[in-house]
């Protein structure tokens, strides 16, 4: 992934053709709804006018090449960590929460760092064993610190709070170590699928929904809502199955599902978070989305199960 690549691949000007004509398809019926049928829509136009911005952004990582798209990756991952530490209490233990961004930033290095094995783009064998050394880190901190009362919870949070945001989310990452004719397009359609599988389920939600999915968890959230995006999710890859050549049907299923039902157990798992610490949002980053977990939620949880995915059926990483 370079500048030049980006320039010369079809599937990245498609995906730049296809995101401003979502932006402009919305902004068209926004301003529809607000100055012809006189509809308020503050809200919606708050959360737009963020995405104005949002999209340009991750369009422009991706541009920018590997490097900066995994250093990108990075920082939000460390931005979540830094949230999810405040939101449970966990970002009162600097030891604790220093480890945790030092196991991201690992994370980060083996995506980054060539594997010594074969020369190729990212070592694969650091990064699935990171985990592995992330905890026995971890572990290793109540025995620096020769301390026990309060630990265990202190140990729970780190560890997954390191796995949730920094080892699950940099699966999205290692993917710019693809093949450079694959990487556009596992990256830009997780990027896009996921926000228009969060979009469905909202709008589907508005417009049938009547019967609650997991009313404790998330009480607006209803079962025509996650119908309606499991449906659009599953379409979506036969739609642009022209950027997939070496997709046969059985992966465009296995694509579908995996964000129409990820993303949404992905929103759902940071509900839960929420929920029990009681609080609304992760953060405030984000004008009408809330923090930066809150938008990065559902690409959490489907960046490692679509990396895995791919990873079973085709090699994932670049020849060297």
């Amino acid at each position: 992934m370079t500048i030049h690549e980006a320039l010369a691949s079809p599937v990245f000007r498609l995906y730049v053709i296809i995101a401003v004509g979502v932006l402009a398809g919305a902004g068209t019926v926004l301003a529809l709804l607000r100055f012809v049928l006189k509809k308020d829509v503050g809200k919606v136009v708050t959360i737009y006018k963020s995405w104005l911005i949002m999209a340009p952004l991750m369009l422009g990582c991706v541009f920018l090449g590997r490097v900066p798209f995994i250093i990108a990756v990075t920082l939000l991952a460390i931005a979540g960590f830094k949230e999810f530490g405040r939101a449970t209490g966990l970002y009162e233990d600097w030891w604790m929460t220093g480890i945790g961004y030092l196991a991201i930033v690992c994370v980060a290095a083996s995506a980054l760092l060539r594997d010594p094995g074969d020369g190729s783009p990212g070592w694969f064998g650091f990064f699935m064993s990171s985990p592995v050394y992330a905890i026995a880190a971890i572990l290793l901190i109540p025995i620096l610190r020769n301390r026990v009362q309060g630990q265990l919870q202190a140990l729970s949070l780190t560890i997954v709070g390191f796995i949730y945001v920094g080892w699950m989310f940099g699966h999205l990452a290692f993917l710019a170590n693809a093949d450079q004719g694959r990487a556009y397009a596992y990256i830009l359609y997780l990027l896009l699928a996921v926000e228009l599988n969060d979009v469905a389920a909202f709008t589907f939600g508005k417009a049938f929904g009547k019967h609650p999915f997991r009313s404790v968890i998330s009480p607006k959230k209803t079962w025509e809502g996650a119908l309606g995006a499991l449906a659009v999710s599953m379409a979506l890859p036969w739609l642009l199955r022209g950027t997939f050549p070496h997709f046969e049907a059985i992966h465009l299923l296995w694509t579908g599902a995996i964000v129409g039902i990820g993303g949404q157990l992905g929103d759902l798992s940071i509900s839960v978070i929420k929920r029990d610490v009681g609080i609304k949002d992760m953060g405030a980053a984000i004008p009408g989305h809330g923090g930066i977990l809150d938008r990065i939620d559902s690409l959490i949880y489907t960046a490692p199960l679509f990396f895995h995915m791919l990873n079973y059926f085709f090699y994932v990483k670049a020849p060297a």
